[in-house]
């Protein structure tokens, strides 16, 4: 059988080419080679937190893998089977648990039953959507598609100890998702903070909330439900420390936004509070339906989808077009297009005959 090239230097050429490459490859069971993997990184090569996703790809597959260790700058990917049931995946320590249910949640939907994945390390870790925005923003915008699937958050784990876990569960899919068709958001309909910290006092989790709350109901004008989820020092079971907080809003038709902030030692909890409110307000003053983070999300469900999706994106991330490229390797019947500049807003294109299995 022959194999779909991939070049992992491809855009950023991080682990981003690797995961997506191996989803698509797991999802339309067509094996891949990827290789000049992270070739422009000054540590060329899989890292050990990159092999968690291929362990994860290769288990709701049933892959054949070559070349899955710590260096190496090739992979070949040869899927079997879609897999589907109780799985548990270990992603080790402080791996991201967001990216892991990014790769394997396509799979899971062209699976042949309902799947129930606990996914253990990091829920809360740099350079990735925290567990929250997986649960509140990720899997809602999703479900006009037709994607019935859930993140509950079992146990928080911070970077560097990790300890996190978090319960994926999915219904599979008989027919093609529906297409998208959302370019601009609606009026604001309401707006929420989730602020957390574990092995830190309660006010940590309470300053980062207020911040954000007070900017929100100040710059966009609505009083936002506030969650805090500080469990206290003497039964807390968690690894810690760490803090973090999202700040999302739901605007019509349906569609939701979010912005994020990890604490940090030495970092402020104002300032944290702050930054996600940025981050958020930076997105949602754009006017487009979806933020900078659902927008390379959402990719790969556009091409899965029969007909024409058309959606609005408060940033062409190098994520977005990376993910787009490598979703034409494996989609060749679908039709792309980008409509702004880089790191703008913008418009996504996608006309696909849809995936079925």
């Amino acid at each position: 059988m022959e194999y779909i090239e991939v070049d992992g230097s491809l855009g950023e050429g991080g682990g981003q080419v690797l995961r997506y490459s191996l989803a698509l490859s797991a999802l339309t069971l067509k094996p891949v080679r990827v290789f000049n993997i992270r070739a422009k990184r000054d540590n060329p090569g899989l890292r050990p937190q990159h092999l968690a996703a291929v362990r994860a790809l290769a288990e709701v597959s049933g892959a054949e893998v070559k070349g899955a260790s710590p260096g190496s700058m090739e992979v070949l990917f040869k899927p079997r089977r879609r897999v589907h049931g109780s799985l548990s995946i270990d992603v080790g320590t402080a791996g991201s648990v967001s990216l892991v249910i990014q790769a394997i949640l396509p799979v899971l939907l062209y699976s042949p039953g309902e799947s129930a994945v606990t996914v253990k390390g990091g829920t809360d870790v740099p350079w990735s959507p925290p567990v929250d925005y997986m649960s509140l923003v990720f899997t809602h915008n999703l479900k006009p598609m037709g994607v019935e699937a859930s993140v509950r958050l079992l146990k928080r784990g911070h970077y560097p100890r990790g300890g996190g876990a978090v319960e994926l569960r999915v219904k599979p899919v008989a027919k093609p998702l529906k297409p998208l068709s959302l370019v601009k958001r609606g009026r604001l309909l309401k707006a929420v903070v989730v602020s957390h910290s574990v092995r830190l006092p309660r006010h940590v989790a309470e300053r980062q909330a207020s911040t954000a709350a007070s900017l929100i109901e100040r710059v966009l004008g609505v009083k936002p439900e506030v969650v805090v989820d500080a469990p206290p020092p003497e039964s807390d079971t968690h690894l810690g420390p760490g803090s973090g907080v999202l700040a999302y809003v739901e605007a019509e038709p349906w569609v939701r936004l979010g912005g994020d902030a990890l604490g940090e030692k030495g970092k402020p909890a104002e300032k944290v509070g702050e930054e996600a409110f940025r981050k958020l307000a930076e997105d949602y003053e754009t006017g487009m339906a979806f933020d900078r983070h659902m927008g390379d999300m959402l990719i790969p469900y556009l091409f899965l989808a029969q007909g024409v999706s058309r959606i609005g994106v408060a940033r062409i991330t190098s994520h977005l077009t990376t993910a787009l490229e490598i979703s034409r390797l494996f989609f060749p019947g679908a039709e792309a297009r980008v409509e702004g500049v880089a790191d703008g807003p913008g418009i996504v294109e996608v006309k696909s005959p849809g995936f079925q299995p």
